[in-house]
C-alpha cells in the first residue's frame, strides 16, 4: 500500500531540491495535493482487470461486440507524465458468453490507473477479457497521445501513437481482424 506522508515528505523535499520555499503560501499545501493526485492516479495499481469482469451474460448471441472510443488517462512510468487518448475494444463471444458493455470501460479503468506503457496497457485490457470470457477472439486498439513526447524532449504535439493486440480469431482470421478495423475506423 501507498504511503501517503513518504510521499508528501519526498515531494517537500523535491520542491526543496529545486530550489524553491516549500513553505510559501502557494506551495504550502502543494505536497499534500500532488500526493492525492498521484493516488488517485495509481488507484488501479493493486488491482486486476480482469476482477472487473463480474457481470457475464449467457446470450444466444456469438457476433461481434464492439465498444470503441472509451476515454482514458494513464502516466508514462518512464516520465511520470500523461499520456491519454482512446481504447476500442472488440470481442466475438464463445458459446454465448458475454459480459455487460460498461465492464469493458471498469477493466481500461483499473488498467491505465498505474505507472504504465501504452504497449503493456493494451495488453493487460487484452488478456483481462480473454482470462474472464475466454472469447473465440479479442482485438484491442489504444490510440494516445504521450506528453513525454509533447511538453519534452522531442516536442511534437498531437503526435499519436497506436497499439494493438490480436488474439484468437481476430490473430488468425484477416477478414475478422480487417472488420474490425474498418469498424474502429
Amino acid at each position: 500500500m501507498a504511503d501517503q506522508k513518504k510521499m508528501e515528505a519526498a515531494i517537500y523535499q523535491f520542491l526543496e531540491a529545486l530550489g524553491e520555499d516549500p513553505e510559501r503560501e502557494g506551495l504550502k499545501d502543494t505536497p499534500k495535493r500532488v500526493s492525492n493526485m498521484y493516488l488517485e492516479m495509481f488507484s488501479g495499481l493493486h488491482q486486476d482487470p480482469k476482477n472487473e469482469f463480474t457481470a457475464l451474460f449467457q446470450e444466444d448471441y456469438e457476433n461481434l461486440v464492439l465498444v470503441k472510443d472509451i476515454p482514458f488517462y494513464s502516466m508514462c512510468e518512464h516520465h511520470l507524465v500523461p499520456f491519454y487518448g482512446k481504447v476500442h475494444i472488440a470481442y466475438l463471444p464463445q458459446d454465448g458468453k458475454v459480459t455487460g458493455l460498461s465492464k469493458l470501460a471498469r477493466a481500461v479503468e483499473v488498467a491505465s490507473k498505474r505507472p504504465q506503457l501504452q504497449e503493456r496497457l493494451t495488453e493487460q485490457i487484452a488478456d483481462a477479457l480473454d482470462q474472464a470470457l475466454n472469447p473465440q477472439g479479442v482485438y484491442v486498439m489504444v490510440e494516445a497521445e504521450h506528453m513525454c513526447m509533447t511538453m519534452r524532449g522531442i516536442k511534437k504535439p498531437g503526435s499519436k501513437t497506436i497499439t494493438t493486440i490480436a488474439k484468437g480469431l481476430y490473430q488468425s482470421n484477416d477478414s475478422l481482424r480487417q472488420e474490425v478495423m474498418s469498424l474502429i475506423k
